[in-house]
């Protein structure tokens, strides 16, 4: 298994389905020069990993966006990705953050889905409360409720990587073995971080399910495409009104427009905001 991939795999004579995924250099660009604690990138890095497992299973055009938000420390953390697997992510959170538990760490909170496809209208949402002491248990729970199929998320983040394993138990599972959700449940817990963040896809596998049948699936390439879009940030310019944004450019002198989730800043000096609001075609900067 490369790096920054997702594969998926089946326990063919189980019924249970899983995949496994592992971020490196793409993690990497997107926790770039955002400074956040070590734990909260590692709760973020987890998200990551959880969203990308569930954004596998969009079958055409679309996008996914979780978001949990909550009233510790870390306010915010949200993660979108699209069909073909591109990943954007962020978090709002204090300066310094202390290790602790998800409930620890967020404290109070809603975890919100938004599902964007082409043949809706408008976005779906779908929001539940917080439950669960990880971003693994939150999830799992979130897939019980949304999927109602036993889900089972191991995961594990650092500054150089985020990975996980996800367990999914199909409805025929119980009929070809009932004892056998337990078994892969128990061997997957013996999972460690180092290895879920080092060992290659195949090597991780074995290292769980040695006696059982394996189908391991082509793996797909994980994305971080965040192409500038100075189309939309001036028709967002433009709908807050001239006097609102001369505002703005007499007490910062520039105004600045930050894409969070792009992790890029949009700004525009005096003569790209005359420009905006005028006939000049605008400038970039």
């Amino acid at each position: 298994m490369s790096i920054d991939t997702l594969q998926r795999f089946l326990l063919d004579e189980l019924d249970i389905r899983g995949a496994v995924v592992r971020l490196g250099p793409l993690w990497q660009r997107i926790v770039a020069g955002r400074s956040y604690a070590p734990p909260v990138a590692a709760l973020l890095g987890e998200m990551c990993a959880t969203t990308l497992f569930i954004a596998d299973a969009l079958k055409q055009p679309g996008r996914i966006t979780f978001q949990l938000r909550g009233s510790g420390p870390v306010s915010l953390l949200v993660v979108d990705c699209d069909e073909r697997l591109n990943l954007r992510a962020m978090a709002h959170a204090a300066a310094d953050v202390a290790p602790g538990t998800a409930p620890q760490l967020l404290g109070d909170g809603q975890l919100m889905l938004s599902l964007d496809l082409p043949n809706l209208r408008q976005p779906y949402q779908s929001i539940v409360p917080m439950q669960g002491d990880s971003i693994a248990e939150i999830f799992e729970h979130y897939l019980g409720l949304s999927e109602q199929l036993p889900s089972r998320l191991f995961l594990a983040a650092s500054a150089e990587g985020a990975a996980g394993i996800f367990l999914q138990k199909l409805p025929n599972a119980d009929a070809r073995d009932a004892d056998g959700w337990n078994r892969v449940e128990s061997l997957a817990t013996t999972i460690r971080d180092d290895e879920l963040l080092g060992l290659p896809c195949d090597e991780l596998l074995t290292r769980l399910f040695s006696q059982e049948v394996v189908r391991v699936f082509p793996e797909r390439q994980v994305l971080h495409e965040c192409s500038e879009d100075w189309d939309k940030v001036r028709t967002m310019l433009r709908s807050l009104g001239r006097e609102e944004v001369d505002a703005v450019l007499r007490e910062h002198g520039e105004v600045l427009i930050r894409d969070d989730l792009a992790n890029r800043d949009y700004r525009f000096d005096a003569a790209a905001v005359e420009a905006l609001f005028g006939e000049t075609p605008p400038t970039l900067h």
